[in-house]
């Protein structure tokens, strides 16, 4: 296979746009919005053309206690095959916690959490990621993630963390600047020292994205364009490594066609930079299908305590940011507060994009209802589930006051809580009839 090139994220608000942009060589796709049996007809249409999709999870939670989930990993097999994919891609995080490890509620974080630097947490990540290697048909690469929070005691740089991670098990690394320079402006971490430590024969491909400030803390919206300090990482990274592939990410509030291509050659651009300014013979980032470049280290048993170590402060952590438990110690409040915040936020956003009919039922009051609703009810499920779970307690609450709104409300609920679409045979009707009105009571 060729090296990737230059790409963008596919998504289907801007579908037609990705179809029509010149000098696309692949796109990235999430992997979780994918059905194989039954893949968008644009993605369809860019295979045939001979464009490479790669399949990004964002559930799998490598990052976490728990070993990977053998139906999560089959999934994401099952689109790489369907798609005819050189590698997938996860992240270095962790997605939910609790359960029997920590004897506490299963929570989800509808939201990609950092791992702990520890050498605990690296021996859980580097099994978890030996087992997601063994059940995938192609190579795996993991990305470093943007964090809002530090965990206390870290006993390593990213950079490092790494480093070690890919020198124990072989695995590639997804390298996404934005994320770099998020680091950098929460957590006071230099991106070139990052850079300077990272394994750079490892590297599958580069993120770029954009984001804002606010109050001094740097959020990675996926919703703006690329700020210049993001280029600036990329050329530098680029004047150490010719990367394999670079990718434009854009999640929502899309620009026009004309400023999402100015984009995409403002990253062409800052990589020729860098390519410039090397200083000696490229170093080379092995391609999305080769082999390792060097032999994993023979696999570390994790105990486990080690585990369970790792479980009870991951679900501490979780439950302070969704549940209003206690801050652990050693964090900082004020910084748990704002990512409390940006993950109800999240979920508010996600909910509306999964359910669109609640923001158009509620109207101006979904977003104020829906945050007070996640306040007190921490997500244990995916965000349909989230978005049943809102629409019960709102019924149970009595609302919406508007009574149309209300019976809108409860029609919606009652088509999508049981199993199956409701049938209109009598029987059915009258067992339909029955449900809502134990509703009213």
């Amino acid at each position: 296979m060729e090296r990737l090139g230059t790409g963008i994220g596919w998504r289907p608000e801007i579908a037609d746009v990705v179809e029509r942009m010149p000098g696309i060589d692949w796109v990235e796709a999430v992997a979780e919005n994918l059905c194989p049996g039954h893949l968008p007809d644009s993605l369809l249409r860019l295979r045939e053309r001979g464009v490479t999709v790669v399949p990004h999870g964002v559930s799998l939670g490598l990052g976490g206690a728990e070993r990977p989930d053998a139906d999560r990993l089959a999934a994401l097999a099952e689109r790489a095959e369907a798609l005819g994919s050189p590698l997938v891609t996860e992240h270095i995080a962790f997605v939910r916690a609790g359960g029997p490890l920590s004897a506490s509620p299963r929570l989800e974080a509808g939201h990609l959490l950092p791992v702990p630097r520890t050498r605990d947490a690296l021996d859980v990540l580097c099994e978890n990621v030996r087992i997601a290697q063994d059940a995938l048909p192609v190579p795996l690469a993991v990305e470093n993630i943007a964090a809002l929070i530090s965990w206390p005691g870290e006993e390593m740089t990213e950079g490092q963390f790494l480093y070690d991670l890919a020198d124990r098990t072989g695995v590639r690394l997804l390298i996404d600047v934005a994320n770099l320079h998020t680091n950098h402006v929460n957590r006071g971490e230099d991106p070139a020292e990052a850079l300077r430590e990272l394994p750079l024969e490892a590297l599958a491909y580069v993120h770029v994205a954009g984001g804002f400030e606010r109050d001094g803390v740097w959020h990675d919206s996926h919703a703006h364009p690329v700020p210049r300090a993001v280029l600036d990482i990329l050329t530098d990274l680029a004047s150490r490594v010719a990367p394999p592939g670079v990718l434009l990410e854009r999640d929502e509030n899309f620009p026009g066609e004309d400023e999402l291509r100015g984009e995409v050659e403002a990253i062409r651009t800052a990589v020729d930079k860098g390519r410039a300014s090397a200083p000696g013979p490229a170093v080379t980032g092995v391609r999305a299908d080769a082999a390792p470049q060097r032999e994993p280290e023979p696999a570390v048993t994790v105990t486990d305590a080690a585990r369970q170590r790792l479980a009870l402060a991951q679900a501490a952590l979780l439950s302070a940011l969704v549940a209003g438990t206690p801050v652990p110690e050693g964090f900082d409040r004020v910084r748990l507060g704002v990512q409390a915040r940006a993950l109800a936020g999240k979920r508010a956003d996600v909910v509306a994009k999964v359910a669109p009919e609640l923001p158009v039922i509620l109207g101006p009051e979904y977003r104020t209802a829906f945050l007070a609703y996640a306040q007190g009810q921490p997500m244990t499920g995916g965000y349909r589930r989230d978005a049943l779970d809102f629409a019960g307690r709102l019924l149970r609450d009595g609302r919406p006051q508007d009574a149309r709104a209300r019976r809108e409300l409860r029609e919606w609920w009652l088509e999508r809580s049981g199993p199956a679409p409701r049938p209109e045979r009598p029987g059915v009707r009258w067992a339909r009839a029955t449900r809502r009105v134990l509703l009213r009571r």
